[in-house]
């Protein structure tokens, strides 16, 4: 019985483990597709920024100089937001990491009581085979008397 409640144990940790390490996936991705925005909103405000330096080459109106420093000051306000973005998708992996961990070394624990079940059974069942060999041994040299 003390072993069909702990497989059970052990199953319903593995379904925890199994959602955690799914729950971490996505936060994982979460975080690379957060890093990818930041990558790709840097690259365009590096590229609207050498638009502004061509442009101005040719000569701007000084409406069309504070139309591209405004979208660039927009650009700096996105990127910053979107590091906040990554610091919280750090975290989250981080947590998300910690989560199945803990569901792993639980999981671990139980296997390894499961294990000194399964030999305390092995020495058990030795011992009475053993016993039932010597018995056997014993009658058959009692009754060979």
């Amino acid at each position: 019985m003390v072993k069909s409640q702990l497989q059970t144990l052990i199953e319903l940790t593995e379904n925890e483990l199994d959602t955690a390490a799914k729950n971490l996936g996505r936060m994982i991705k979460a975080r690379d597709q957060a890093n990818e925005q930041l990558t790709m909103l840097i690259q365009y405000r590096s590229d609207y920024e050498l638009r502004l330096q061509q442009n101005a080459k040719q000569g701007l109106t000084v409406a069309q100089y504070a139309n591209f420093q405004g979208f660039i000051g927009k650009l700096d306000e996105a990127i910053e937001g979107q590091k906040k973005l990554i610091v919280d998708a750090e975290y989250r992996v981080k947590t998300a990491t910690q989560q199945w961990q803990e569901f792993e070394k639980k999981r671990l624990s139980y296997e390894v009581l499961n294990k000194k079940n399964i030999k305390q059974e092995q020495v058990r069942d030795n011992r009475r085979d053993q016993k039932q060999t010597d018995e056997a041994a014993n009658r058959k040299l009692f009754y060979k008397s």
